[in-house]
Formats: C-alpha cells, sequence, structure tokens
C-alpha cells in the first residue's frame, strides 16, 4: 500500500471516530436536557408547557381536566343514577407507599373496584393534590383525593373527593402513617386497608368525560366528584401538603362543548 493511500486511510478513520464521539456527545447532552425538562407544576415545565414538553400527548385536547363545575349550568339527574356499584372491602391489600416528584402515590393489589354503566374497573392506586384541582361556583378547596380505577380496555374512572379542614379522618391518618418520603423514596407495605370509610355520607356526585389531569393528559376518563367534602384534620392537610410539591394542582380547563351531570340518588352509592 502506498504512504499516500495509507495516509487517506488514517485521516478518513480519524475523521469517523471524530464524529462519533461528537454524536455521543450531543446525545448524552440532549438526553441530559430532555431529563431536566420533565414535567412539574413551576417555571418552564409548569402545566402551562406541558403540551410542549409531552409532544405526543393529549394535553393539548378539547376535553382536557380538571374543570371549574358552575352549579347553574349542570344537568340534574335527580330521578336517574349512571349505576355506578361500588366493591369495596377492608381486606384489599396496600403493596406501597411513593413520592414521585409530583405527589404521594398508594398502589394497590386488586380488590377494590367499581361497576360504572356495566363496565368493571380496578382500583390502582390513590394520590392527592393540595390544593384541588376541581373547583365548584370559582371555590377551590385545600385538598383533593383521587382514587384511580382502570377497566381491562384501559378505560379510566376516577373517584375525586374534596377535603375541608375540621375533625381527624381515620382513614387519611392510616394512609399518612407511612409518611414521611422524600421525593423519589418507596416504601413496602403489603397490609390490608378499609378505604370504605374514606367517602363523604352524601353520595351526590358530578359527572363528565375529561382526562387525566398529569401528562400525557390522556382522554378517556369518566370523572365522578362527590359534591359533598370529607373533612380532614388541619394537621392532615399539612402532612399530606409537606410530602408533596407545592400547589401541586393543574389550572382549570375549557369545558367546550362538554356537559358536567349531577346525580341525586336516594339510595345513595351502593357498595356491595
Amino acid at each position: 500500500m502506498s504512504f499516500t493511500r495509507y495516509f487517506s486511510l488514517v485521516v478518513i478513520l480519524l475523521v469517523f471516530l471524530l464524529v462519533s464521539c461528537n454524536k455521543n456527545e450531543k446525545t448524552e447532552s440532549d438526553a441530559k436536557e430532555h431529563a431536566a425538562e420533565e414535567w412539574s407544576y413551576a417555571g418552564e415545565t409548569s402545566p402551562e408547557h406541558w403540551a410542549e414538553l409531552e409532544k405526543n400527548s393529549d394535553c393539548s385536547g378539547l376535553h382536557q381536566s380538571p374543570v371549574n363545575i358552575i352549579d347553574i349550568n349542570v344537568i340534574e339527574k335527580r330521578d336517574d343514577t349512571a349505576r355506578n356499584t361500588l366493591f369495596y372491602s377492608p381486606k384489599t391489600i396496600l403493596t406501597k407507599v411513593r413520592n414521585n416528584g409530583h405527589t404521594i402515590q398508594f398502589d394497590f393489589d386488586l380488590g377494590d373496584s367499581i361497576c360504572s354503566s356495566d363496565t368493571h374497573y380496578d382500583l390502582i392506586q390513590i394520590h392527592f393534590h393540595e390544593p384541588s384541582e376541581h373547583t365548584v361556583n370559582g371555590i377551590r378547596y385545600p385538598i383533593e383525593t383521587h382514587l384511580v380505577h382502570q377497566s381491562k380496555e384501559g378505560e379510566y374512572t376516577v373517584l375525586a373527593i374534596f377535603g375541608v379542614e375540621g375533625e381527624e379522618s381515620e382513614t387519611v391518618e392510616q394512609l399518612e402513617s407511612f409518611l414521611p418520603l422524600s421525593d423519589g423514596e418507596e416504601k413496602v407495605i403489603n397490609k390490608a386497608l378499609d378505604l370504605t370509610t374514606i367517602f363523604p355520607e352524601n353520595k351526590d356526585y358530578y359527572s363528565y368525560r375529561g382526562s387525566l389531569t398529569t401528562p400525557p393528559c390522556t382522554e378517556n376518563v369518566n370523572w365522578i366528584i362527590f359534591k359533598e367534602p370529607i373533612i380532614l384534620s388541619l394537621e392532615e392537610v399539612v402532612r399530606m401538603r409537606d410530602n408533596m410539591p407545592i400547589r401541586n394542582f393543574r389550572n382549570e380547563q375549557p369545558l367546550n362543548d362538554r356537559v358536567v351531570y349531577l346525580y341525586r340518588n336516594p339510595n345513595g352509592f351502593p357498595n356491595n
């Protein structure tokens, strides 16, 4: 091989190595930049920017949640029900609790469930927003609990419960007994937890079709929002707040062409 040809091959190889290293550095830089842009509730990664950050999400959709519920605009179903039946047992296992950086999330084994409009949804997790995400007549509650249920088809029914300050809630106290948790920390629990007492006595509820309130903001959620709040102690609200990002709520979204229904059931919200 001539010296000229050998020299040319060496130059080509060096150029290839330089380009390859450059590409790897750029890939690592892009990955770090993407990791730094994970969604949050403040600044340049706040809810106003979720649609930009989550390119393949529904966050800019027309049927987003939460919404402001205005009583004079809801359609009341006094003599009708949405055929919702709870199947909650005191033997359902709480598997773990974790601080995922956005909220405190309690994960459950299959057990508790709801049958809504002839579709079965299993409770998969509970989490909290402080203050509330949904508002009623413009009023925002101190805290909102989301009980997230999922069907085999991937559809969601979320039961939302507002909380106001007053007396201690035994169920919330049990949940908070596993706190505090630092950001990213997780605890394995594997203990039975009775959630039947977490619901308000009056089971009248609002209902509408919407989305998850966090990315990817998927628009396949049947929302059931109890009209009557439950009562928590101030200490319970503060303890939950101190384990989550400050003000971890998404602002109200346009209702657009949707209707919010109010169901009044004289027999309550049956639990079998």
